[in-house]
């Protein structure tokens, strides 16, 4: 069992940034993928950016040059550096952790709001 607890939505003028964080229960480096996803008023939860043991990170088109995923092993936490926001980036951002035990189990944050409006 993997606890993910976020923190830092809230709203932002367009050009502006925002730090998400997210809290996990579990020693980060030995989880097989983390990452962030957004999910729109009635769209589909997306991929935002991920990070997959031993491998680079990996940026959704939208957000690449702008957005940065960070893991920190003291902390045992995952953040993501939102910055030169638009409106578009408007949603619902969901922390995630992949853990490959016997099998692949999936673990999601609680959500935070993130708004961009001026």
């Amino acid at each position: 069992q993997v606890q993910l607890v976020e923190s830092g939505g809230g709203l932002a003028q367009p050009g502006g940034s925002l730090r998400l964080s997210c809290k996990m229960s579990r020693n980060i480096f030995t989880l097989n993928k983390v990452g962030w996803y957004r999910q729109a008023p009635g769209q589909q939860r997306d991929l935002v950016a991920s990070i997959s043991s031993g491998d680079a990170a990996n940026y959704a088109d939208a957000v690449k040059g702008r957005f940065t995923i960070l893991r920190d092993g003291t902390d045992n936490a995952l953040y993501l550096q939102m910055n030169s926001l638009k409106p578009e980036d408007t949603a619902v951002y969901y922390c995630y952790a992949e853990l490959q035990i016997a099998q692949t189990w999936h673990y999601w944050g609680q959500g935070t709001q993130v708004t961009v409006s001026s």
